[in-house]
């Protein structure tokens, strides 16, 4: 049995602490005892891009992702955004982007350094409500920030999920835009805080590997009203 071997810490502003691993040629992000992200199981990050520009009617859209995590959902955006398309990455916590270009470089290719991509360093509530305040509208909003709709993290993530946060993110887009939320397990009471708020709610259920196997996540897709 190949055990774990830890290769570094990073602590989130105002939350817990992330352990990055390397098992055999897998790389893992951890919380505690919580597997927030794997490299054996990516598939539903990819779908969180995929699914979402399937629903758009851009065909060069502005995409705000929170945040980078391993960097699945925005590499799943650049093969479907065109060449004049943009993807706006926000993350939190800066060891996460020296993962990307150290240990995990490999897997990362050239996607940070990709001239449709601008890399924000920050809160992804904060450049919400930046955009709903008088910004540039987006075309859609793709957050993989917790597990679910909950501040796993830290617990100031939570604003993204209450009514005030989801009519930030309904301000923040653009006519028919969509933001698009991933979890780990469905949550049925979220589904109806969000459709509170003005939007019209999809909620899709979506392997975690692409041969339908692995646990099952949900993502939800709100368009405003």
């Amino acid at each position: 049995m190949i055990p774990r071997e830890l290769i570094g810490t990073a602590q989130v502003p105002g939350g817990e602490e992330l352990s990055l691993y390397s098992h055999g040629r897998d790389f893992i992000i951890g919380l505690g005892r919580n597997e927030l992200m794997s490299t054996r199981m990516q598939f539903s990050e990819e779908q969180l891009a995929d699914l979402t520009i399937d629903r758009l009617t851009n065909s060069a859209p502005h995409i705000l992702i929170g945040g980078y995590g391993m960097g699945f959902t925005l590499r799943a955006a650049l093969q479907r955004i065109g060449v004049k398309g943009h993807a706006t990455v926000v993350e939190l916590v800066p060891q996460i982007i020296e993962w990307a270009h150290g240990p995990m470089a490999e897997m990362t290719g050239d996607c940070l350094s990709d001239p449709r991509v601008t890399l924000r360093m920050g809160d992804v509530g904060d450049a919400i409500e930046q955009i709903a305040e008088g910004g540039e509208p987006v075309d859609a909003i793709l957050l993989d920030v917790d597990n679910g709709p909950d501040g796993l993290v830290r617990e100031a993530n939570n604003r993204l999920y209450s009514r005030e946060g989801l009519r930030y993110a309904r301000h923040a887009l653009t006519k028919g835009g969509v933001l698009a939320i991933w979890s780990a397990a469905p949550d049925h009471k979220f589904t109806r805080k969000i459709e509170s708020c003005g939007f019209n709610v999809e909620v899709r259920e979506v392997r975690a590997r692409p041969n339908n196997k692995g646990p099952r996540h949900t993502i939800w897709f709100a368009v405003p009203r």
